[in-house]
């Protein structure tokens, strides 16, 4: 990322950025390879409980954030999307970041499924301290499982919520 263009994290609540966000990730993978559309991806980033922020470089779209604070998995990031033009300038680093300090006012784990085929996102998550807790065999596509990891400040019993 060029120091000149310092980025912008907003959360994106009309019906247009979203259908917007959709777009961009069905036009490249991993959503390419697991054959969803920009309808899927729309269900997926306007379904109850999720909360999407956008990054902008410049005012261009660099990418976006879906995190749920709902159910069983509360912390869980639905999607973490770099447009390819930022992609290994830290866009994809600065979203995590902020997605775990929302994460982790609320709840100490924060959770996040990556497809078995993505080896740049495993590497990815990895580098940043999740750790792989399960294995969801053949969940979105035959052939392709999907990862479910954790990165956690303790047991959720213990944990004091941020005030």
């Amino acid at each position: 990322m060029t120091a000149a263009k310092k980025l912008l994290i907003s959360r994106i609540t009309s019906v247009n950025g979203l259908r917007a966000a959709a777009r961009r990730m069905a036009a490249c993978d991993p959503w390419l390879k697991l054959g969803l559309d920009s309808r899927a991806c729309f269900r997926g980033l306007s379904a109850p409980g999720r909360e999407t922020y956008g990054v902008f470089s410049g005012g261009e779209p660099a990418g976006h954030v879906t995190i749920n604070m709902a159910g069983l998995l509360r912390g869980y990031i639905q999607v973490l999307f770099v447009a390819e033009a930022f992609r290994g300038q830290g866009v994809g680093e600065e979203l995590m970041r902020f997605a775990e300090k929302e994460i982790f006012r609320s709840s100490p784990n924060v959770f996040l499924c990556v497809s078995s085929f993505n080896k740049g996102a495993i590497r990815f998550y990895t580098r940043l301290g999740y750790k792989r807790t399960g294995r969801l065999k053949d969940f979105l596509v035959a052939g392709w499982d999907e990862l479910l990891m954790r990165k956690t400040t303790g047991p959720l019993k213990t944990f004091k919520p941020v005030k």
